[in-house]
């Protein structure tokens, strides 16, 4: 664990002493129910955690943004709660509504928009200063609840199936360059490019070249996509995964086709988020399947990104 890690776990344990909220949120975090689903080389959980409705079902338009207060800046924060500065532009932050046994938020200091440009170099940096956590990143249209401020968030490893299943899947690769590899996952329901390297500035390049090529919709900043890195052994893996749809059908259906799921980065990395106990219940492999297959971008644009990578 890096010293910037210890110092984090520190701050963490005494904002759980010192304000209840989180510390309720964690504890009732023992107590969640979870089932898994079987899909040959890889798994899929499914958690009913009720402390996420806020999030799952937050409005996103930009009518319902401007009439909040934004929750990530300083002034609207709750009195409790404390933060710690990482870098120059970032604070900190437990997240009071977790889905990890340590769930971190880490905003940027200023109001901008939520927006990976010029900013993937800072979430390497974080990875890299907290190795014991996965770093993540939810596109403004990818599962972000406050699109309209800049953030990351950070998990505990070990929590997500992902990390695992990159040892099991079948990959397809796609180059390798000294140190530097990028590649796909195969029959994996979602698709997903992984990029492992030792060499931040390598990874940088391809995550760019990727980011560029990724279709861009009308009135969009940047493409559709949700990212999941981590550090370890001096390598940074980078899972990214383009989007199509911001939230499945089955969150806008009516009566009992409804679900309330709004994917984000813990979803498509294997864990999927039911706040309400009745969408738990009713979650099968099928709708899983359906769900990833509409909001991850189809194997066409896959393909359409491998053509220009030979290039």
């Amino acid at each position: 664990m890096s010293s910037f890690s210890k110092k984090v776990h520190i701050f963490f344990k005494e904002q759980l002493e010192e304000w209840y909220l989180a510390a309720k949120n964690y504890e009732a975090l023992k107590q969640v129910k979870t089932k898994t689903f079987h899909y040959g080389d890889f798994d899929v959980k499914v958690q009913f955690n009720p402390a996420r409705l806020i999030s799952g079902s937050a409005k996103t338009d930009p009518q319902s943004i401007r009439e909040r207060k934004c929750f990530l800046c300083p002034a609207n924060r709750p009195a409790e709660q404390r933060s710690l500065p990482f870098g120059e532009n970032y604070l900190i932050l437990v997240n009071p509504y977790p889905i990890f046994p340590v769930h971190l938020t880490i905003p940027e200091l200023n109001h901008v928009n939520q927006r990976i440009h010029g900013r993937f170099a800072d979430m390497l940096a974080i990875a890299e200063a907290l190795p014991d956590f996965v770093v993540f990143y939810n596109g403004p249209k990818s599962g972000a609840s406050a699109p309209d401020h800049m953030h990351f968030q950070a998990g505990n490893k070990g929590f997500l199936p992902l990390e695992k299943d990159l040892q099991f899947v079948e990959k397809e690769t796609l180059f390798v360059h000294k140190n530097t590899q990028l590649y796909i996952l195969k029959n994996y329901l979602r698709n997903i490019f992984v990029i492992e390297s030792q060499k931040k500035e390598d990874v940088i390049d391809v995550f760019e070249k990727i980011e560029a090529m990724l279709p861009l919709k009308e009135g969009d900043q940047e493409p559709m996509m949700n990212i999941v890195v981590w550090y370890d052994a001096d390598t940074w893996t980078t899972c990214i995964m383009p989007r199509q749809q911001h939230r499945p059908s089955c969150f806008f259906a009516e009566g009992e086709e409804n679900l309330l799921i709004s994917p984000g980065s813990v979803d498509l990395g294997g864990v999927i988020i039911t706040p309400r106990e009745k969408d738990f219940e009713k979650i099968t492999a099928a709708t899983i399947n359906t769900i990833f297959k509409e909001v991850c971008v189809t194997d066409d644009i896959i393909e359409m990104v491998k053509q220009k990578m030979d290039h």
